[in-house]
């Protein structure tokens, strides 16, 4: 496949040029076309350059799935400048931590309690020089906006007199006009992604603006019928690869509208599916979890649903099968990384594809097995393996940490650098990628390797068991041992001895688990997907 060089800024005006009126965004009802959006992002490039931000320079993201959050991310990429996206859910230390590393000059957020009072801290005590603060409810429809305000004002947080504090609509009120610099798309750094991490402190990857129009172009090859109707649901937080990649950069490469909410809940995003007649879901496996749970999904009109994307975590084959009973649209599984744009493999989107893999390497990517032990050698014939991905859509390296670059890539006798994902995982005969487990969360029990996704399979077939998560606990004898924990589908009656009953006699000797912890439940990432590394941290410190 070829991916001729192509800048975001390109891809964007290319796009706005071929479909201007069509919708770009439709936010809870109120719809923005693509030449009011490249409108507004021109604006934003304007009124940043009139403040004295310039090529180069690294402006933040601190924001949920609003209009703001285009209107900012384009027009900071048509200054040249760098985007870096932060959490909305981020404290203050790890925000101002993020902003440090990053040497971000100006933040974007808005006039939410949840939001402004955290930026502004970090305003007051690091090198940050700005905030540009939106306000929510200037991009609802009329009516809403009136609601939001007279019903929802204690959401809402006073903006401070502060000099160094500039409105959203102060910032674009000018006629969009600014010196436009020329971009590399292969060289310049287009975004800085922090990774979720499972371990350590998160490290920003240099996504380029080739990196992140590769990836959009490729996921896009995938769809057998692009031309058709393509309104897909961001309820994903667009601060994330997954939705950067997959709901925006993807959906602009197509020509497509985003029924954006700002935030994921179950009743709201069946409502915007039935209103909108959505297309397509990008989503975690908690996420089709919820829907599925949420007594209004009898009444959703799901007619103009033709294919999900699962990514984030391993999907489970029972879910998979459930929501496609349900919703009559195809469920397929992906992976990626934030090294990799987002997205390196999928399951096939009409032909058949192979539950419980990670499907086959999107177009223009190349997937092999390293040895476990010494990355430089091939994994044996037969055995998992590191998987070590090369393509267009791997990130240029980590921002400001050579030291980390060495450990991520290696280069092979031929001179192509790969990239380590972390992930162990097998390749059939058909080329489809099944992931074993993660380096790091395998358990060594007695010297032998268990991976815990093996024990989670398993207890993923009981019926009364919703999500599982399996950690290695301390012990003095074996080094390890695993323990499983789990929440239970609703009416469920059993209790964590039973299950242990049940589960261990399918698992080797060293896999058995020690015991079955029921919990009211789990904790999950930013994006909803399950967080071993928060089960770790919690089970861990708990005397």
């Amino acid at each position: 496949m070829a991916l001729p060089p192509l800048s975001l800024t390109q891809m964007f005006d290319e796009s706005a040029a071929r479909h201007p009126k069509a919708p770009l965004i439709d936010f809870l009802g109120r719809r923005y076309s693509y030449a009011e959006t490249l409108d507004g992002a021109n604006r934003v490039a304007a009124g940043l350059h009139r403040l004295g931000y310039q090529r180069g320079d690294r402006i933040g993201l601190f924001l949920p799935n609003t209009p703001h959050y285009l209107a900012a991310y384009y027009g900071i990429l048509k200054l040249g400048a760098t985007v870096v996206n932060f959490s909305p859910l981020y404290t203050v230390d790890e925000l101002a931590l993020q902003v440090a590393d990053s040497g971000a000059r100006l933040l974007f957020t808005l006039s939410a309690s949840a939001l402004l009072p955290t930026a502004y801290k970090v305003l007051e005590a690091s090198s940050l020089e700005r905030l540009v603060v939106g306000s929510v409810a200037g991009a609802l429809p009329p009516t809403k906006s009136i609601f939001y305000r007279l019903f929802r004002g204690a959401e809402v947080a006073k903006r401070p007199n502060d000099p160094r504090i500039t409105a959203f609509s102060a910032l674009i009120a000018n006629d969009g006009t600014f010196p436009e610099p020329a971009i590399d798309p292969a060289e310049d750094v287009a975004l800085i992604q922090y990774t979720g991490g499972t371990t350590g402190t998160p490290k920003g990857a240099m996504l380029t603006h080739q990196n992140l129009t590769a990836n959009a172009r490729q996921i896009v090859a995938l769809d057998p019928n692009p031309g058709l109707a393509d309104r897909i649901l961001g309820v994903l937080p667009l601060f994330h690869v997954f939705a950067n990649t997959c709901v925006l950069n993807r959906t602009v490469a197509n020509g497509g509208c985003i029924i954006m909410l700002p935030r994921f809940n179950a009743a709201q995003a069946l409502a915007a599916i039935t209103r909108s007649k959505a297309t397509s879901i990008p989503g975690v496996p908690t996420m089709y979890q919820a829907l599925l749970d949420n007594p209004a999904i009898t009444k959703t009109d799901f007619s103009g649903l033709r294919v999900c994307i699962s990514g984030g975590a391993p999907l489970p084959p029972e879910l998979k099968v459930r929501f496609e009973a349900i919703t009559r649209a195809k469920l397929v599984e992906g992976y990626g990384l934030s090294e990799s744009s987002g997205v390196v493999a999928a399951n096939p989107y009409e032909a058949e594809g192979k539950p419980g893999t990670i499907g086959q390497p999107i177009p223009a990517t190349r997937v092999h097995l390293v040895d476990k032990e010494n990355p430089s050698r091939p994994a044996p014939d037969g055995e998992p393996g590191e998987i070590v991905i090369a393509g267009p859509q791997v990130m240029k390296g980590y921002w400001n940490r050579p030291d980390a670059d060495a450990d991520v890539f290696i280069t092979d006798a031929a001179g192509t650098k790969w990239l380590r994902t972390g992930d162990v995982g097998q390749i059939d005969d058909d080329g489809f990628i099944r992931i074993v487990d993660r380096l790091k969360d395998m358990i060594a029990v007695g010297g032998f390797k268990v991976f815990p996704s093996q024990i989670e399979a398993i207890l993923y077939r009981h019926p009364a068991v919703k999500e599982t998560l399996v950690i290695g606990i301390p012990d003095r004898y074996r080094g390890e041992h695993p323990r499983a924990y789990v929440t239970l589908n609703e009416g469920a009656d059993v209790d964590g001895e039973a299950l242990k009953s049940w589960v261990n006699p399918q698992l080797g000797k060293h896999e058995q688990v020690d015991a079955v912890v029921v919990r009211e439940t789990m904790p999950k990432t930013m994006i909803g997907k399950l967080s071993r590394k928060d089960l770790v941290a919690e089970v861990l410190s708990t005397p």
